[in-house]
């Protein structure tokens, strides 16, 4: 993950706002299992391709001039570009790893819905920091995968020689470990840029038309989110980042649902109050002063082409009645209910937001709030 300082849990989204992760085995093929909702069937075929990448870099280990650049490397810096890591190896090893990381890296492109121009995604990092003095030491890490689900009991990791053992999730061991996950922050920026760009095809994020809306030349008002904090169960020390973004719907000029994406990347910590001071609505986009707001959390199974066709789908079909209809449950209707579950996608919401709306605001679903104010953005 981009930042393994992150708790992934709950913090999942934040707000449906104004838009809205030796030799080497082959990689396995990534069709969809038909037994499997399509949803399910992502989250594990990109468990998949991460597993089958952790056992070969394991077995990599065993050549001692690669495992030694991939110790000074795990030292260095909290999170190692995998693929960058190989492609600079003069052993063997590291080589004939790059093959299969670059397979591996397009592959989960393809599942999150991204465009190959991505590039690289996996990476690798110390499953905590109080293995850095058993790594120091010269001791040969085994690898394993972040778990999705993180009430697991157990992690699978792979030693050098390729065998698998079952480490326990709940406590960190003694043995050094490698983890192997997605760099969310990058794969989240580029599933941004997919769905704004599906929303607009669509209509459902068009230009702000402000003199519809009352907006004057002398500018415009919003709603500032002051502070905002999201609570999570205690979660697991394989756990790396998360990356929150946040979906905000209403109803544009035209009379169209309009979904609008705001990133958070601020929100590191669940139980951790912050104060972002950050612009949520524009009011100038909306033809009603009411909005709602989903909180969500981009994790190694989102497909971001799948989530703007099924808001698409859910949205084209929601018409202007002349009055505010709230579009939360819309929104939540499209989402597969696997993102409600074990890993879930879904963090929070936030029902008919208004232009004036102050004060603490706490969320339908019990796991977060926010406190909002009215800001005027004066124009130049």
């Amino acid at each position: 993950m981009s930042r393994p300082s992150k708790r992934r849990g709950a913090l999942m989204g934040i707000t449906l706002a104004a838009v809205i992760g030796t030799a080497q085995p082959a990689i396995a093929s990534t069709a969809p299992d038909p037994a499997r909702p399509a949803t399910e069937s992502r989250h594990a075929q990109v468990h998949d391709v991460e597993d089958r990448i952790a056992r070969s870099l394991s077995s990599s280990l065993a050549a001692p001039g690669w495992r030694e650049q991939v110790r000074r490397a795990a030292l260095g810096t909290p999170e190692v570009d995998l693929r960058a890591l190989a492609a600079r190896s003069a052993d063997p090893a590291g080589r004939r790893l790059e093959t299969a990381v670059t397979t591996a890296d397009r592959h989960i492109a393809a599942l999150k819905g991204l465009p190959a121009a991505t590039g690289s995604l996996l990476r690798v990092r110390l499953g905590a920091p109080s293995m850095r003095g058993r790594l120091e030491a010269g001791a040969t890490p085994w690898v394993a995968v972040a778990a999705a689900d993180e009430r697991t009991r157990t992690i699978t990791a792979y030693d050098s020689r390729g065998r698998a053992h079952a480490v326990d999730a709940t406590r960190i061991p003694d043995r050094p470990l490698y983890v192997l996950d997605i760099d969310v922050a990058k794969a989240h920026r580029a599933g941004l840029a997919v769905l704004r760009g599906a929303l607009a095809d669509k209509g459902l994020a068009a230009p702000r038309d402000r003199a519809a809306n009352g907006a004057g030349a002398a500018g415009w008002w919003a709603t500032k989110v002051t502070a905002v904090e999201v609570n999570d169960d205690e979660e697991p020390w394989f756990k790396g980042g998360a990356e929150m973004f946040a979906l905000v719907t209403g109803f544009g000029p035209d009379g169209k649902a309009r979904v609008d994406s705001v990133d958070m990347p601020y929100l590191d910590d669940d139980g951790t109050v912050y104060h972002p001071n950050q612009i949520l609505v524009n009011w100038s986009s909306y033809k009603y002063d009411l909005a709602d707001v989903v909180m969500m959390e981009d994790d190694d199974g989102t497909n971001y082409k799948a989530l703007a066709q099924a808001l698409t789908t859910a949205l084209l079909t929601v018409t202007d009645q002349g009055t505010y209809i709230p579009l939360v449950n819309a929104v939540l209707s499209a989402m597969p209910d696997s993102w409600f579950t074990d890993d879930p996608d879904y963090v929070e919401s936030w029902y008919t937001l208004s232009r004036n709306s102050t004060g603490r605001l706490d969320g339908a679903a019990g796991n977060g709030w926010m406190t909002v104010e009215p800001y005027f953005v004066q124009q130049f």
